[in-house]
């Protein structure tokens, strides 16, 4: 055996629990969001199976069984596929901010709900006005910030839906 192919016993167990670990994700995933990922058809059939066991045991053979399919192929095209199905996209994310920035206006600044309903026409005015009133009062009273959190809700439903139509 060559110095450059020897791979620690360590190594190796640490790379058949990565294997596991993956596994274990994707049996965790719904068949819609598995149906998205694309993998061999015995390994789909194996997490398939895996997620219909209840027993303890049987699932945790079964997830050996899906690490050793996966020690026979390339997973770095399947872990990326999981790890971006659980990541948040960057314009979510962006759209998430601007939501927050508007809530933060309309809470601070007393002309923000005109602006906010003449960028977003077709809202619901009166409740938007209704939820910055309630937000103060809550804010005013020291209670907790339940229609500040019920304003933050409907801007970040409505900059959501118009950044999905953009």
């Amino acid at each position: 055996m060559e110095d450059d192919d020897f791979i620690s016993k360590t190594r190796r167990k640490k790379a058949m629990t990565a294997l596991q670990d993956l596994g274990a994700e994707l049996v965790k995933l719904s068949p819609e969001q598995l149906s998205r990922i694309d993998m061999p058809e015995d390994l789909r059939e194996a997490v398939q199976a895996a997620q219909r066991f209840t027993k303890h045991e049987a699932r945790r053979r079964q997830l050996q069984y899906i690490g050793r399919i996966m020690r026979d192929m390339d997973c770095t095209p399947i872990l990326e596929q999981v790890t971006a199905l659980h990541a948040p996209s960057k314009r979510q994310t962006a759209l998430f901010h601007v939501a927050e920035k508007w809530r933060d206006a309309l809470l601070a600044e007393p002309d923000a709900a005109e602006r906010f309903e003449r960028e977003f026409p077709g809202i619901d005015g009166a409740k938007l006005r209704g939820l910055v009133a309630d937000a103060h009062a809550d804010r005013n009273s020291g209670r907790s910030p339940k229609y500040a959190r019920e304003l933050f809700h409907f801007v970040n439903q409505v900059i959501q839906e118009r950044g999905r139509e953009a």
